[in-house]
């Protein structure tokens, strides 16, 4: 069942971003339903207007810099960037990110990987808000929110579009989520 989250901003939205999701049974594999966000970029209306409202979020707006998770968090991301002129810094899978990297292995429902940083694009901000469409388990957020933290960064918030509540990805978490969607 889908829900409005408990950190909504504006209730109308999120119904409207509800509508949008589309849930895919046994994707990426068997026992997942995988809750696709993409479709909120083919109504651009929709769009525009999550973006203005994750835009006005405090974490957003107080943060120095925006961290966008690989990969439809990057997509959120920048969007956001654009909207607040804030500077972006991706975390990437590894293997596909040059130069000096922090590394943090993370699991998921279904796998476990490593995300990167390149060092030299953290250098000049203390402060950061990671964006990513969904957060489940935790462990893509938590990878990063690791690395920053062991790297001296303070993060004010993890943004994100969808929350799987009970798969309690908020408690690996030390810093607040906030999202549109509960389900």
């Amino acid at each position: 069942m889908i829900a409005l989250s408990k950190q909504k901003y504006t209730p109308v939205l999120s119904e409207r971003l509800i509508e949008k999701i589309e849930p895919h049974l046994n994707f990426p594999s068997p026992g997942i339903t995988f809750q696709d966000a993409l479709p909120i970029l083919r109504d651009p209306n929709l769009f525009r207007d999550l973006i203005n409202e994750m835009s006005s979020l405090p974490c957003i707006s107080n943060a120095e810099a925006i961290i966008a998770i690989d990969a439809r968090g990057f997509i959120f991301g920048s969007a956001v960037a654009i909207s607040t002129g804030k500077p972006l810094v991706f975390a990437r899978k590894k293997g596909k990110i040059p130069g000096e990297l922090i590394e943090e292995s993370y699991s998921l429902e279904y796998g476990n990987n490593v995300l990167c940083i390149q060092k030299k694009a953290i250098e000049g901000y203390k402060d950061f808000c990671i964006i990513d469409d969904l957060l489940a388990t935790g462990g893509t957020a938590s990878a990063v929110e690791k690395m920053l933290l062991s790297h001296g960064k303070e993060v004010f918030g993890v943004v994100v579009i969808i929350e799987l509540v009970k798969l309690y990805g908020w408690k690996r978490l030390k810093s607040k989520v906030y999202s549109q969607i509960s389900i």
